[in-house]
């Protein structure tokens, strides 16, 4: 398959384009520092492109089969909610322009429900200095739901999930939709290699198109 992947040098993206690989997938890595990438692997085709920019990135996405965004605006970023969702209604749009259907987005847990009609993010206990960023991610989530012409999937990982959880890649995991996925000591866990490995067989399978779903071990 051959496939787009942006945000190729991030902490998600990277896992994912190592994912990617192991399924021998053919991966242009958009990104706008490719030098990053590294090299060294034939399958793999770095390509600088702005993600604010339709038009370049749209003509960088033509001829895939399917965008994997691992989009993040920069956690520190001040202008977090602005970016984000500057970059994401440009990687929504140069997909359509491109003429590519499938649209897969790695996005955040704080929109899953905590209780019934009350977000994770909207919680006293949700950490501050995340909690403007995941209000962005769930904004656009509400925002990607009224796109009619990709099939998009949007894929929020478990409550915890970064450089602390060392399982690596398990090669498993429990789906969930819209509240978060608990194991027996009520906690909600991935790494980030089998969030890559989720987002890969949704792309192989198509299980949750134009929908949202979540995973945890």
């Amino acid at each position: 398959m051959k496939i787009a992947l942006i945000g190729a040098t991030g902490f998600v993206g990277k896992a994912v384009l190592g994912e990617a690989l192991r399924r021998n997938c053919n991966v242009t890595a958009i990104s706008r520092h490719p030098d990053r990438l590294g090299g060294g692997d034939e399958r793999v085709r770095a390509v600088q492109a702005d993600a604010f920019d339709v038009d370049a990135l749209s003509r960088a996405l033509e001829g895939h089969e399917a965008v994997l965004s691992a989009y993040n605006a920069g956690w520190t970023n001040p202008r977090y909610r602005e970016d984000f969702l500057k970059a994401a209604d440009s990687i929504e749009r140069a997909t359509e322009k491109a003429g590519i259907k499938r649209l897969l987005v790695v996005g955040g847990a704080g929109s899953l429900e905590a209780a019934p009609g009350v977000q994770l993010v909207d919680t006293p206990g949700f950490p501050e200095a995340f909690r403007t960023a995941a209000k962005a991610v769930r904004d656009y989530l509400e925002i990607l739901k009224e796109n009619r012409t990709l099939d998009w999937t949007f894929l929020s990982p478990a409550i915890i999930m970064g450089p602390d959880v060392k399982t690596g890649r398990l090669g498993r995991y429990r789906i969930g939709r819209d509240q978060p996925v608990y194991d027996e000591k009520g906690v909600s866990t991935i790494s980030v290699e089998d969030l890559a490995v989720a987002l890969l067989d949704e792309l192989e399978k198509g299980q949750f198109i134009r929908k949202r779903f979540t995973v945890a071990y």
